[in-house]
C-alpha cells in the first residue's frame, strides 16, 4: 500500500511529522485531515513516497545509476552524499507504474520459500535468494523491501500487509501470520496450494465460460454482418429480375431480415451495447458483486461447481489459519474473505459469526444457519465438532471438493464445447441452405425471359 508523509505544525509552533498508508492520494488526504483534527495540528503538506532515479560518481570511478524510494529529492541527495558519492543528478521517476506480478511468479516464491524453510535455511537468506532469482521487477522490489524492513525489526504482519497490492490480500495476511507462527512451512505450503487452486480454477472457468462466449459473439457477429450487409447485394438480383420471391421462402425471409437490420441497425446496436456496459459497470461495484455472487450458484452446470469451489477454498484457508492462528472467530472471518464469493462472505460475517459470538452457537449450527454451506459440508463439520477434529475435517472437505470439482469441471467444459459445436453446425447449415436455395434459380425461368 502506498506510503505518505504527513507534515504539519503544532499549536506551539513545533513541527509534526508522521507516516500513513492509504490506497490513493484522496484517501491519504482524508486520513491526514482526520489526524490533524484529532491531534490538533495544522496540516502543511502531504508527500507521497516516490521512486527517484539517480546518477552518482565516487572519485574517478565510472558513474553509477540506480533507483531509490524516498519522499523528497533532497532525502536521496543527502543519503548518497553521506555514502561518499558525488551526486550528478536526481530525478523523480515520472511513470512509476507497478503492474501486479503474474500468479505463477507469486506461487513460485511461496512454494520455493516453503521448501527452503523446511530445509532450516534462515528466512532472511531465503528472501535474499528470492531477490536474486526472481525476474519480475515488481515482485523483486517488494521482496527486497520486505527483507529490509524485517531486518529493521518491524512487525512481520504489518510488513507483509503493506505489500498486499502486489502479493494479494490473502497471501500477504497468510505470510505475515506465518512469520509469527510456530509452523511457517505448513502455512507457506497451504498458501501455495490455495494460489495454485485459484489459478487452476480461473483457467478452467475461462475454458468453460469465457472462450465459448467469445466464440459465440464472434460467430453471431459474423452472421449478422453477412446477413445485414453482404447477402442483400446478392439476393436483390431476384428483385431486379421481378422474380416471385415466395418461390424462395428462406431467401425472402433472410432478405426481409436484412432490410430490418439495415433500417434499425443503430438502434439495435445501442440496445445491445448499453445494457452490456451497464451490467459490466454494475458488477464492478460492491453491490453488483454481491448480487452476482448470490445468484451465480443457481446457474445450471457451472453454478454448483462455483459453490463447491468457494467452500473448498474456505475450508482450505480455515485449516491453514486454524493450525497457525489462535482465535477461531478471526480464522472464520479470514476464510470467508478468501473464499472469493461476496455473498458467502456476507452470510458468514453477518449470520454465522454473530450466532457464535452473541448466542454461543456451535460451528455446525452457525454454518447451517448461514445458508451457504452444502449439506455435505455441514454434516462433515458436525462430525468434526463432535470428535474434536474440526481442523482436519476442513482439510478433508477441501480435498474432497477439489477432486469432485476438478472432475466435474472437465465434464462441464466438454459438455459446453459440445453445445458450442452444435450451435456452430446449425448456424453454418442454415447459411448453407439459404445459399443453396439461391443456386436453384435460373434466369431463363424469370418473367419476360425468352
Amino acid at each position: 500500500m502506498p506510503e505518505y508523509r504527513v507534515e504539519g505544525l503544532s499549536a506551539a509552533g513545533k513541527p509534526v511529522q508522521g507516516i500513513i498508508e492509504a490506497e490513493n492520494t484522496r484517501a491519504a488526504k482524508q486520513k491526514a485531515e482526520q489526524m490533524a483534527a484529532q491531534r490538533k495540528f495544522k496540516l502543511l503538506r502531504l508527500l507521497p513516497r516516490a521512486t527517484f532515479m539517480y546518477k552518482v560518481q565516487r572519485g574517478a570511478e565510472k558513474p553509477v545509476m540506480g533507483e531509490q524510494k524516498a519522499f523528497t529529492r533532497e532525502e536521496v541527495q543527502d543519503a548518497l552524499s553521506k555514502m561518499g558519492f558525488r551526486v550528478i543528478s536526481v530525478k523523480k521517476k515520472l511513470f512509476d507504474l507497478k503492474m501486479k506480478p503474474p500468479t505463477a511468479e507469486i506461487v513460485t516464491f511461496v512454494r520455493v520459500s516453503a521448501d527452503l524453510i523446511r530445509q532450516k535455511l534462515p528466512y532472511n537468506e531465503i528472501l535474499q535468494l528470492m531477490v536474486n532469482d526472481i525476474t519480475n521487477k515488481t515482485l523483486r522490489d517488494a521482496i527486497k523491501e520486505i527483507n529490509n524492513e524485517l531486518k529493521q525489526g518491524k512487525d512481520s504482519e504489518k510488513v507483509f500487509i503493506k505489500q498486499e497490492a502486489i502479493l494479494g490480500r490473502f497471501t500477504a495476511h497468510m505470510l505475515g501470520l506465518a512469520s509469527k507462527s510456530g509452523n511457517m512451512a505448513e502455512i507457506y505450503d497451504s498458501t501455495a496450494k490455495f494460489l495454485e487452486r485459484r489459478a487452476e480454477f480461473k483457467k478452467n472457468l475461462k475454458s468453460a465460460l469465457i472462450m465459448p462466449t467469445v466464440t459465440l459473439i464472434a460467430l453471431f457477429g459474423a452472421c449478422i454482418y453477412y446477413v445485414g450487409f453482404i447477402f442483400p447485394s446478392m439476393a436483390e438480383v431476384f428483385v431486379r429480375l421481378k422474380v416471385d420471391m415466395h418461390q424462395f421462402p428462406m431467401t425472402y425471409a433472410t432478405l426481409q431480415f436484412s432490410y430490418f437490420l439495415q433500417e434499425y441497425f443503430v438502434i439495435l446496436l445501442i440496445c445491445t451495447i448499453v445494457p452490456v456496459l451497464f451490467a459490466v459497470r454494475f458488477f464492478t461495484t460492491e453491490r453488483g458483486r454481491f448480487f452476482r455472487d448470490k445468484y451465480i450458484w443457481k446457474v445450471p452446470i457451472i453454478g454448483p461447481l462455483l459453490h463447491k469451489t468457494s467452500i473448498e477454498i474456505f475450508c482450505r484457508v480455515f485449516y491453514a489459519l486454524y493450525s497457525g492462528a489462535g482465535e477461531n472467530i478471526d480464522v472464520i472471518k479470514m476464510a470467508a474473505e478468501a473464499c472469493g464469493n461476496k455473498y458467502m462472505e456476507h452470510q458468514v460475517k453477518t449470520v454465522a459469526i454473530p450466532m457464535m459470538v452473541e448466542k454461543g452457537a456451535g460451528i455446525t449450527e452457525a454454518f447451517e444457519a448461514s445458508g451457504v454451506f452444502t449439506k455435505t459440508a455441514v454434516s462433515r463439520f458436525h462430525s468434526g465438532a463432535e470428535t474434536g477434529t474440526v481442523k482436519h475435517t476442513a482439510l478433508q472437505l477441501a480435498e474432497y471438493y477439489e477432486k469432485e470439482t476438478s472432475y466435474k469441471m472437465r465434464n462441464a467444459i466438454d459438455f459446453i464445447q459440445l453445445w458450442i459445436s452444435l450451435i456452430i453446425m446449425i448456424v453454418l447449415t442454415l447459411l448453407t441452405l439459404v445459399s443453396s436455395e439461391t443456386a436453384t434459380f435460373h434466369p431463363s425461368t424469370a418473367p419476360g425471359a425468352n
